[in-house]
């Protein structure tokens, strides 16, 4: 069974979207990170991660979730995540692990990137 990660990335204005898909775990995070990092090389320093289509996070996938938060913090940006609600299997597994691990709420979490974009959303509650 091949384990797969795939990191798209796109723009919504002054906005850096990556769209990851598949399952975050040990042998495929990183490629996420260093997407981000790639990201943030290059000058964006608001950074939008659409999660919506990741089905497997394991610790590792949490860690490096945090460690971005940690760059994006450091360098004055803004990190926003998307973690609908709803989802092919009852709402986003990556929110599920961040709410049981007790990291959600340092994310700031939209259920689209329409609402994370918007210069008046707000985000959802823990």
């Amino acid at each position: 069974m091949t384990v797969t990660l795939k990191v798209t990335d796109d723009e919504e204005g002054e906005w850096a979207v990556l769209r990851v898909s598949g399952e975050m775990d040990l042998v495929t995070s990183p490629v996420l990170r260093q997407r981000v990092h790639d990201a943030v090389a290059d000058g964006r320093r608001s950074l939008v991660l659409d999660l919506s289509e990741v089905l497997f996070c394991d610790s590792s996938g949490v860690g490096v979730l945090i460690a971005i938060r940690r760059l994006i913090r450091s360098c004055q940006g803004r990190l926003r995540l998307i973690l609908p609600a709803q989802g092919a299997v009852d709402g986003s597994h990556v929110n599920r692990v961040l709410a049981a691990l007790g990291v959600r709420r340092l994310f700031d979490v939209y259920p689209d990137v329409a609402a994370a974009v918007g210069e008046e959303s707000t985000p959802l509650s823990a």
